[in-house]
């Protein structure tokens, strides 16, 4: 049996069950597919196929002898190349590591492989996670599945362009700023920040240890429920609830700004909660501006930390980009490092304080639809952002305080192009923003 394109994670599951599909033919043509596209789409550094079909064989060797590990077992998957994995290169999207190979797999890698997933390639991204467009001179840049002429995002934009393009159900990236979720929502697929630490980042590569999260993009929000059942203790399917009461946060303030269509899709999930019971607060987050030079301080600062003895001896590999950030990087002082931590522990305690009186908040996940190849600055209303800062506009401050985070889709606009929404839970509350999302996406799809 060939599935058809775009199936789900519950899809796989349910025809490996049946038996109308092997896992050596779901895999297999998921490595096709990686194969087959990756050319235009160039999502994929290195396509793993050699492991694929050892981990789609041993699958179906469990499911023979009735050893099923899980909704998982047989499914293929790709991770984003910060993920370490036992003898296949990890690059980082960098000339600095091309030929870094791994002695042994990251943490979240090691719990798929256990829960019977098989990777089927390592994801294209901006290198070094350092920014929200994923163009990359050493790997090429991941073009947008919706049009090739425009940015998948970054910086784990080979992860979202590989679900969006049906490639594989799921696959793991990173968020610092918002390098799950913007090119989640730029793509047209779903994709979850969880609350920080939550999702064991042991084995991955860092840009901010204190700002990077593990996460998961996947086509839907029960897709990426079905991961994160597999990887954390939670029981995220357990007890599913009514929006009948729930309070519903909008910071208005940050909202005023938005292109036609993606107005329109967050109408539409506003409308969507309004009709299921929710109700609407206005919320005030702290100074928007402030928040992103204490969040870029301590990015550059940690990422020198990390670079210094790469950038000894290897610094002419490294791209333009991450290079002036270095620069930037050399020329903060120790003081302004602390001041910015200290902000961060502010942050979290004021953001706490509203869940008292709301349970969600509910933003665009990003201003703008996916920009177009090499752009360099975006109008939004009548300002000019920085692309970066336009993408990342509504997604960065929730690294900040390490609250969950998830992408939606909405809709798309009048040229075809997806628009989404973010919602967002206090810190510890996975489960139920999960919960909320699901039923949001299910209102949407109706």
């Amino acid at each position: 049996m060939k599935l058809a394109k775009g199936a789900t994670v519950r899809d796989m599951a349910a025809a490996l069950s049946c038996g109308d599909a092997t896992a050596r033919e779901v895999v297999n043509n998921s490595v096709e597919l990686a194969e087959g596209n990756n050319a235009w789409l160039k999502s994929l550094i290195t396509v793993t196929s050699e492991r694929a079909s050892l981990e789609a064989k041993a699958a179906d060797e469990r499911r023979r002898s009735g050893e099923i590990r899980g909704m998982l077992d047989g499914v293929p998957y790709v991770a984003k190349d910060v993920f370490e994995t036992e003898g296949i290169r990890t690059t980082a999207g960098s000339k600095v590591l091309a030929e870094h190979v791994p002695r042994k797999d990251a943490a979240l890698i090691r719990k798929l492989t256990d829960a019977g997933a098989a990777l089927v390639g390592k994801a294209n991204m901006h290198e070094f996670a350092y920014g929200a467009t994923g163009e990359n001179r050493f790997s090429g840049t991941t073009v947008n599945p919706w049009d090739e002429r425009r940015l998948a995002g970054g910086s784990s934009g080979g992860s979202a362009a590989a679900v969006a393009a049906g490639i594989v159900p799921f696959a793991l990236g990173t968020d610092t700023g918002g390098s799950v979720r913007v090119p989640a929502a730029l793509c047209g697929v779903a994709g979850f920040k969880p609350t920080f630490g939550l999702l064991d980042a042991t084995g991955v590569i860092p840009f901010c240890w204190t700002l990077d999260h593990a996460g998961i993009i996947a086509g839907s929000a029960d897709d990426i429920s079905v991961v994160a059942d597999c990887l954390t203790d939670l029981d995220i399917f357990g007890g599913e609830s009514s929006l009948r009461s729930l309070r519903i946060g909008l910071p208005t303030a940050l909202t005023s700004l938005l292109e036609p269509g993606v107005r329109e899709g967050y109408e539409r999930a506003i409308a969507a909660l309004r009709a299921s019971g929710a109700t609407f607060h206005d919320v005030d987050l702290p100074d928007h501006a402030e928040s992103r030079t204490v969040s870029l301080t301590i990015q550059l600062a940690e990422a020198l930390a990390y670079h210094s003895s790469l950038i000894a001896s290897s610094g002419e590999h490294y791209g333009a980009d991450i290079r002036s950030g270095f620069v930037l990087g050399q020329q903060l002082s120790a003081e302004s490092y602390v001041q910015c931590q200290r902000l961060l522990t502010a942050y979290r305690k004021s953001f706490k304080e509203l869940f008292k009186d709301i349970d969600a908040i509910l933003t665009p996940t990003c201003p703008i639809v996916a920009p177009e190849t090499g752009s360099t600055r975006i109008p939004i209303g009548e300002e000019l952002f920085p692309v970066g800062n336009a993408l990342t506009l509504f997604t960065s401050f929730f690294n900040l305080v390490g609250a969950p985070a998830i992408a939606l889709p909405a809709g798309r606009n009048e040229s075809g192009l997806p628009v989404s929404v973010q919602l967002i839970g206090a810190p510890n509350k996975d489960k139920e923003i999960l919960k909320l999302a699901r039923h949001l996406e299910r209102d949407l799809a109706s």
